[in-house]
C-alpha cells in the first residue's frame, strides 16, 4: 500500500451540548479534530498507513491530540510541539439537521508556525500519497510553506491531493483568497471541491470552463460533493455521478474528511503509477466506498470517532 501523508492543521473542536434551538446551560466537549488530522485518522482506521505532519501547541490540547492521534494508528513522528504558540479550538454549533457552524479561536495558534525545516528527514523520499488543504493558505509564511510542501512531494514522485474545505472565517478578511486556494488546487492530482465551494471558487467563470481549466493544468481527477446530495466525478473522458446513501445526519463536522479519507485509502491500494486516473472502473468503485465513509461519520457525534472501518462502511453497501 502507498502511505498518505498529511499536512496542516490538528486542532480541538469544541463540541456544542446544544443542538438547533436548544435552551438551558451549554456546554462544550473536546473532540480531537483538523482536517488534514482527520484525513490520517480517517485512512489509519481503514487500514492504510498514514501520517501527519503539523505543529501543535507544548499544552494540554496539543498533547491531547498527539496522544489521540497515535491512537488511532496515526504515526506522529511528524509532529512538532512549540511554546511559541497554544494549540487551536474550535467551537462548533450544530442546527437540528448536524450542520455545523464553527468558530475559530485562530490565529495566532501554533499550526500556522510549521515550516519546511520542521519536515523529518528523507519525508517524501518514497511514492506516497500527499493531502493537503486550505486552511493552511490563511496566512502568508504557513502558504508559502503549504505551496512549497506541495511541489516538493510532486518533484520527488508522490500523488498530491487536495481537499477545498473553505473555512472563510480563518482568513483576515472574511473571505477565502480564492486565487490562492485556486493556486494550491492547480497543484494537486487529485482535487476534491464542494458544490457551495466551486461557485466561490470560480466567481464568473461558468461551471465548465473553470473545471477545464483545472483539468488543463495538472489535476486529473476532480470530485464534486454536495452534503446529502450527488457527489460527481469528473477527468479527461470521465463524467460520473454517485447518490450517497441517505442517513440521518447528527454531526456533519467529520463527513467531507471521512469522504476523501476513504477515497485516498482506496487509491492507496490501487497504487499511484501514471495511469491511476484513467482506470475508470476503479475510481467509480473507489467514490461509491468514499461516499458511504461519509454517510457513516454524519451519523456519529465528533471527528476520528465518527470515521469509519471497514465493517462500518460494508454495513452501508445496500443503503
Amino acid at each position: 500500500m502507498t502511505p498518505v501523508i498529511a499536512f496542516g492543521e490538528a486542532l480541538v473542536d469544541m463540541l456544542s451540548s446544544h443542538l438547533g434551538n436548544d435552551t438551558g446551560q451549554e456546554t462544550f466537549t473536546p473532540y480531537a479534530g483538523g482536517a488534514p488530522a482527520n484525513v490520517a485518522v480517517a485512512c489509519a482506521r481503514l487500514g492504510v498507513p498514514s501520517q501527519f505532519l503539523g505543529m501543535v501547541g507544548d499544552d494540554r490540547f496539543g498533547h491531547f491530540l498527539v496522544s489521540e492521534l497515535a491512537a488511532h494508528g496515526v504515526n506522529t513522528q511528524g509532529m512538532v510541539l512549540t511554546n511559541e504558540a497554544r494549540t487551536a479550538l474550535a467551537f462548533v454549533s450544530r442546527d437540528a439537521s448536524g450542520e455545523r457552524t464553527f468558530d475559530f479561536y485562530r490565529p495566532p495558534a501554533a499550526d500556522l508556525l510549521y515550516r519546511l525545516e520542521h519536515l523529518p528527514h528523507g519525508v517524501f523520499e518514497q511514492p506516497a500519497i500527499v493531502h493537503l488543504c486550505s486552511n493552511s493558505l490563511t496566512d502568508p509564511e504557513i502558504a508559502d510553506t503549504t505551496l512549497a510542501i506541495a511541489n516538493m512531494a510532486k518533484r520527488t514522485g508522490c500523488l498530491v491531493s487536495v481537499d477545498a474545505n473553505l473555512r472563510h472565517n480563518l482568513w483576515a478578511d472574511g473571505s477565502a483568497d480564492a486565487w490562492r486556494v485556486t493556486e494550491l488546487l492547480d497543484s494537486a492530482e487529485l482535487v476534491k471541491v464542494s458544490l457551495e465551494e466551486l461557485d466561490y471558487l470560480r466567481g464568473n467563470h461558468p461551471q465548465d470552463t473553470w473545471l477545464a481549466e483545472r483539468l488543463a493544468a495538472s489535476v486529473k481527477v476532480i470530485v464534486i460533493t454536495d452534503g446529502p446530495n450527488q457527489v460527481t466525478l469528473k477527468g479527461i473522458d470521465l463524467d460520473h455521478t454517485f447518490t450517497p446513501p441517505q442517513v440521518t445526519a447528527v454531526d456533519t463536522t467529520a463527513g467531507g474528511d471521512a469522504f476523501i479519507g476513504g477515497l485516498l485509502a482506496e487509491l492507496s491500494r490501487h497504487g499511484i503509477e501514471d495511469n491511476w486516473h484513467q482506470d475508470h472502473e476503479f475510481l467509480v468503485r473507489a467514490v461509491n466506498i468514499a461516499c458511504r465513509c461519509g454517510a457513516h461519520a454524519v451519523t456519529r457525534l465528533g471527528a476520528y470517532a465518527a470515521l469509519p472501518t471497514h465493517a462500518d462502511i460494508e454495513a452501508l453497501r445496500n443503503t
